[in-house]
């Protein structure tokens, strides 16, 4: 499994090139083409190629929903996932809190607790600052409008300097295979740093998020994070295979 699994990521790596054939990438893994047949069709079930005659390419990515308009998605599902997140904060503990509707929806929650909150998201400030026992650090950088988050090498610069007992993240879409992705590599690389600093990882996710693979910038998973989600368990049995543990709020909770 682990062997597909990297070649799975090396023939998305040769398409960044451009397309590729079937027999090419046959030849270039050392592998048959019924075998390559089989990888492709793998990734065109997830999304990220689409297929060509006798090949594939790169899927184009999807256009990249605004904050606000995300905000208005799944509000119930998302309010539920929320509690379920702040059930497992403890006080006095130091959180990381990336961009995103549902983490946003955490944040909001945390009034009146005694905690240390680190942070991206731009909306979360005018709730979070001065609440009284909580103290807030924001990452500065690059602003992006249509997350409402900041990037780049200023806020992974403030980043490295910190660590966490626990980060809330989400993502544009999960994949069980590859993690999770997102619109741009500097939202990735800033996610990716603030998941290491972390002790603990929770990746808060409505039902609408797993499985799909819409945007070309991945953090792969590791196992011992946590997802939560409404997602029925079906849907979150492949998450646990691959090492993740899975909080899935009370039915009707939040809604």
């Amino acid at each position: 499994m682990r062997n597909r699994r990297s070649r799975l990521d090396a023939i998305l790596q040769a398409m960044a090139d451009g397309p590729a054939d079937v027999e090419g990438l046959a030849a270039r893994f050392g592998v048959s083409p019924s075998t390559i047949r089989r990888d492709l069709q793998d990734l065109s079930e997830r999304q990220a190629i689409a297929r060509t005659y006798g090949g594939a390419m790169l899927a184009a990515p999807e256009r990249e929903i605004s904050l606000s308009a995300r905000s208005a998605q799944n509000r119930g599902a998302k309010a539920a996932i929320a509690e379920a997140a702040l059930a497992q904060i403890a006080e006095g503990e130091t959180l990381i809190l990336d961009g995103g509707s549902t983490v946003e929806m955490l944040g909001r929650r945390l009034g009146g607790r005694r905690q240390r909150v680190i942070t991206n998201s731009l909306p979360l400030i005018p709730v979070l600052a001065g609440a009284p026992g909580l103290e807030l650090v924001v990452l500065g950088g690059a602003v992006r409008p249509i997350s409402m988050g900041t990037t780049g090498p200023l806020a992974e610069q403030a980043m490295r300097q910190m660590t966490a007992d626990k980060v809330f993240t989400s993502a544009d879409g999960l994949s069980p295979r590859r993690g999770l992705c997102e619109a741009t590599l500097e939202q990735v690389s800033l996610k990716a740093l603030m998941l290491r600093q972390a002790a603990a990882v929770y990746i808060l996710a409505d039902a609408s998020k797993l499985g799909h693979a819409g945007q070309p910038f991945w953090v792969p998973f590791q196992p011992g994070w946590t997802l939560v989600t409404d997602a029925d368990e079906a849907a979150c049995a492949p998450y646990r295979r691959e090492g993740l543990a899975v909080i899935r709020p009370a039915p009707g909770a939040a809604r």
